[in-house]
C-alpha cells in the first residue's frame, strides 16, 4: 500500500465536523498486533487534519515503510475514522519512523507490556528477585542457590524457579532428587507442586526442568517461543504457595526471550546482576541491565563473584582481575551488593548439594552479608517494609530489653 489511500465514507454535509483529538482518541482502539498496544501510545498516529468538508487525514508513521501489516492497519485506522460522526472519508499520510521514534515506541510497548502482564500463581506478597548475567560461567545458578538456602535459613519461605531451561542446575546444587508431582486444587485443576525442603527454619519450594526430565543429561533443544513457554508454566501452573516471602529466579545468561518473557510475565520482578571481575564479563553484564532498564524492571544491584582467591598462607590472588563489579555497578548507578569470593568449597557444595551459604569460611560469610544487605535495605521482605512495621519491631524490641 502507498500513502493517499481513500476509504469510502458517508455522503452528504454534516455540519458537526470532529476535532483532532476526537480523531486520535478514535484510533486508540487501533492496536499495534506486533508491539500489542495502541497506535496513539506507540507514536505511530501523529497528527490528523479535519477538511470542512469531513476528510480527514491522519500521518502515521510505521517503524518500517515495508512494514507486512500495513494493510490490515489501513482497514482499521479507516474503519474507526469513518465511525465518526461528520466524516465523509479517510486518507493515510504513510511515513517512516527516525531511529528516535522507534526507540520511544519500543519503550512504550514494554510499559505497555509489564502494566498488562497476563495473571500467574506467585503470589502478590513475594519479593521476586531475578539473578541475572550477561553471560554464562560467572556462577550465576551458584549465587542464586546460596541466596535461596541462606534465605531460608533465616527462616524465609522461598520460592525457586529454575528459569535457566537449557542449562537447569538448581536441584543439584540444592540437594533435590525426584520428579515434580501435579495434584488437583481447589478449582479442579492440575497444578504442578513444588519440590518442598526445609532449611534451617524456613524451607525452599522448587521448581526446575531438572525435575520434569528423565536424567538430568538430557539435552534439551528447544527454540526460543517454547522455552519462554516453559517458563510461563512455572508462573501460571505451579500451586505456589501463598505465604513465600521471597522468590528467587535463576535466570539464563544473556538476553533473549526468557528475560524479555520473564520482564512480561512477571512485572514486580527486580534484578541483581552476576559479574565476574574481569572487565569482559563486566561489559557483557551491562547489556543485563540494559535489557532491565527497557523492559522497566528495577535493578537492585551488582554481585561480584569470584572475587579473589585466599591461599592456606594467607596470600591474596585476584585470579580474574579486580574491580569489575564495583565498576559495573558505578556505571548503572546501583548499589554494589558484596563479591563472593573463589573458593573451592562454594564449587564443591553445588556438586553434593550442599550450598555453602549454609557452612563456614569466607565464601559463607560474604553470603551472609549480602543477604544482611538484601533483607535490612534493598529488599526486605514485602510483610515488614513498611515504616510501621518497622516501628513494631523496634518497640517489641525495645520491651525484651527492658524485661531482660
Amino acid at each position: 500500500m502507498v500513502g493517499g489511500e481513500t476509504g469510502a465514507g458517508s455522503i452528504g454535509t454534516v455540519s458537526m465536523l470532529p476535532s483532532e483529538a476526537d480523531v486520535l482518541a478514535a484510533l486508540r482502539g487501533v492496536i499495534d498486533p506486533e508491539l500489542g498496544a495502541d497506535i496513539v501510545e506507540l507514536g505511530m498516529a501523529q497528527r490528523a487534519t479535519i477538511g470542512s468538508d469531513g476528510q480527514v487525514v491522519v500521518t502515521v508513521a510505521l517503524t518500517t515503510a515495508g512494514c507486512p501489516l500495513k494493510a490490515q492497519l489501513r482497514r482499521e485506522i479507516e474503519a474507526r475514522i469513518e465511525g465518526l460522526p461528520g466524516v465523509t472519508g479517510a486518507t493515510i499520510d504513510w511515513t517512516e519512523m527516525t531511529a528516535e521514534q522507534k526507540a520511544r515506541a519500543m519503550d512504550a510497548a514494554r510499559l505497555h507490556a509489564r502494566s498488562n502482564a497476563g495473571p500467574n500463581r506467585v503470589p502478590s506478597g513475594a519479593r521476586v528477585l531475578a539473578i541475572a548475567s550477561g553471560k554464562g560461567g560467572v556462577g550465576k545458578s551458584s549465587v542464586t542457590a546460596n541466596l535461596a538456602a541462606a534465605l531460608a535459613d533465616r527462616g524465609f519461605a522461598v520460592g525457586v524457579i529454575d528459569a535457566d531451561i537449557w542449562g537447569f542446575s538448581i536441584p543439584r546444587m540444592l540437594g533435590i532428587e525426584g520428579r515434580l508431582e501435579a495434584q488437583l486444587d481447589e478449582e479442579g485443576e492440575r497444578r504442578i507442586v513444588p519440590h518442598s525442603i526445609p532449611v534451617g527454619s524456613g524451607r525452599l519450594d522448587v521448581v526446575s526442568m531438572g525435575l520434569l526430565v528423565d536424567d538430568e543429561t538430557d539435552a534439551l533443544m528447544w527454540r526460543g517461543l517454547v522455552l519462554n513457554r516453559a517458563v510461563q508454566h512455572f508462573l501460571e501452573d505451579v500451586a505456589w504457595a501463598g505465604d513465600l516471602d521471597y522468590v528467587v529466579v535463576d535466570m539464563p545468561p544473556g538476553t533473549g526471550d526468557v528475560q524479555m518473557g520473564l520482564a512480561r510475565m512477571l512485572p514486580q520482578s527486580e534484578m541483581i546482576v552476576v559479574t565476574t571481575p574481569a572487565v569482559g564479563a563486566q561489559r557483557v553484564a551491562t547489556r543485563a541491565v540494559t535489557m532491565a532498564r527497557k523492559s522497566h524492571l528495577h535493578v537492585l544491584g551488582v554481585i561480584e563473584n569470584m572475587s579473589a582467591f585466599t591461599c592456606s598462607h594467607g596470600e591474596r590472588h585476584a585470579l580474574f582481575g579486580e574491580g569489575g563489579g564495583e565498576a559495573l555497578a558505578a556505571e548503572a548507578g546501583v548499589p554494589f551488593i558484596g563479591g563472593i569470593p573463589l573458593e573451592p568449597a562454594v564449587s564443591h557444595g553445588g556438586d553434593t548439594g550442599a550450598p555453602i551459604a549454609l557452612g563456614d569460611g569466607a565464601a559463607a560469610a560474604a553470603f551472609g552479608s549480602i543477604i544482611d544487605r538484601l533483607v535490612d535495605e534493598l529488599a526486605p521482605p514485602v510483610a515488614m517494609a513498611g515504616c510501621s512495621a518497622r516501628m513494631l519491631d523496634a518497640a517489641i524490641a525495645a520491651l525484651d530489653a527492658l524485661e531482660a
